[in-house]
């Protein structure tokens, strides 16, 4: 009687490496995303390309962002194709490590997150652009053009975001970060000319914790005097009186 086959235990799976394709000079691409549909759809796309451009190929796929770090490592793309939400590592640290052992490598988001703190810890995490799922194909091939030349890329909806974050006003630096939340309070009201008493009325002090208060911020402040301190106060942009 014949004896049975064994078959080998199952090893742990890698990066998959797809044969080449996309013409000689074509981008090397390596898609990582827990979702096989989404990887066999964008993969098809992304071969189609054929605008006259050195097209973009396909050379291996990733289901988590373990697998994305070793593809980059031992495939050497020029791009990895990112996903955030991957199983055992996010696409944010995937990323992050991607940069600490194949620099060379530049990464893409391409993702269905699109809240700002995603948006800028992948900045943060090293990746060169950010385009939300859903994307035209001309759309993606475009950006990952860009991030293999080194630019920065966003989506539209996330670029807005980035450009809105940029816009807003840098926080000012404290002028004097000694003194404490009650000193600052006693000082700008002193700044804006309120009495003593007033002071100590309008924070529910005493007229004399106001007075070791005021002692306080001269010393700290290195001036002489209540009136040397407003003026440090108004020239260092402190407001009119607080409200309690």
């Amino acid at each position: 009687m014949e004896s049975e086959e064994h078959a080998e235990p199952p090893r742990e799976r890698g990066p998959q490496p797809v044969p080449p394709g996309g013409g000689e000079g074509a981008l090397r691409v390596v898609l990582a995303d827990d979702h096989p549909v989404v990887r066999t759809g964008l993969a098809a796309l992304l071969e189609s390309v054929r605008d006259g451009t050195p097209g973009v190929s396909v050379v291996g796929v990733a289901s988590g962002g373990r697998e994305a770090v070793r593809a980059a490592v031992t495939l050497r793309p020029h791009v990895v194709v990112m996903d955030i939400r991957m199983p055992d590592m996010n696409g944010i640290e995937a990323t992050r490590e991607i940069g600490r052992v194949a620099p060379a490598v530049a990464v893409l988001m391409l993702t269905m997150v699109e809240e700002d703190d995603s948006v800028f810890a992948a900045m943060r995490a090293g990746a060169r652009g950010y385009v939300l799922k859903g994307a035209g194909q001309d759309e993606i091939v475009r950006a990952i053009r860009a991030v293999a030349a080194g630019e920065a890329i966003f989506g539209p909806g996330v670029a807005r975001r980035v450009l809105g974050q940029l816009s807003r006003p840098l926080p000012q630096p404290d002028p004097c970060p000694a003194l404490t939340p009650r000193e600052r309070d006693v000082l700008t009201l002193i700044a804006a000319g309120t009495p003593n008493a007033t002071v100590a009325a309008r924070l529910g002090l005493s007229p004399k914790t106001v007075s070791n208060h005021m002692s306080a911020v001269l010393a700290k402040l290195g001036v002489a005097d209540r009136a040397e301190a407003a003026a440090w106060a108004r020239e260092a942009g402190l407001g009119p009186a607080v409200d309690t």
